[in-house]
């Protein structure tokens, strides 16, 4: 693994400042597991936003789930009323759509949202699947054989790091 020359933070700052526009009151915060997880817990934080943001696992509606299975697998915690509910569904790299929709097939298991709209902090491309950000902190290339992954330190603070597959 090799540190990419990306600032993890600096994108944090223009996520936070980008994703208030999309923002109402009743807008809820929902992190896909992990690394969106950790930017919906901090955006909750650093918004002043009440209650707590809702986590949300694409394990079980993968379409490669018979490969992955559940090892590394967080679970949902959707901790308010999902039907009628605005989200702002939140994760760190968007590649392929592969996991948001996954997530969404997740997201409507427990109820019917009246809107979702997706922030990341980096979009690296090569769509598989018609997604698309309605905020992107970046937009990046990442060769084929590389994923760009959030890490989070002990103190909070995000960085990035690079993982050669195979």
């Amino acid at each position: 693994m090799s540190s990419l020359a990306l600032d993890a933070e600096a994108l944090y700052a223009d996520l936070v400042q980008g994703v208030r526009p999309l923002l109402t009151a009743d807008t809820r915060l929902v992190g896909i597991v992990s690394g969106g997880q950790w930017l919906a817990e901090r955006l909750q934080r650093d918004l002043g936003r009440k209650g707590t943001p809702g986590a949300i696992s694409s394990a079980l509606h993968r379409d490669d789930f018979a490969k992955r299975g559940l090892a590394a697998a967080g679970q949902t915690t959707l901790p308010f009323e999902v039907n009628g509910a605005d989200i702002l569904l939140l994760d760190d790299v968007l590649y392929t759509g592969r996991t948001i929709r996954a997530v969404l097939n997740e997201l409507f298991d427990y109820g019917r949202p009246a809107r979702v709209r997706l922030a990341v902090l980096v979009d690296r491309g090569g769509r598989q699947l018609p997604v698309a950000a309605d905020f992107a902190a970046a937009r990046v290339t990442v060769p084929a054989g590389q994923s760009l992954a959030l890490a989070q330190g002990d103190a909070g603070s995000f960085s990035f790091r690079i993982e050669h597959k195979g």
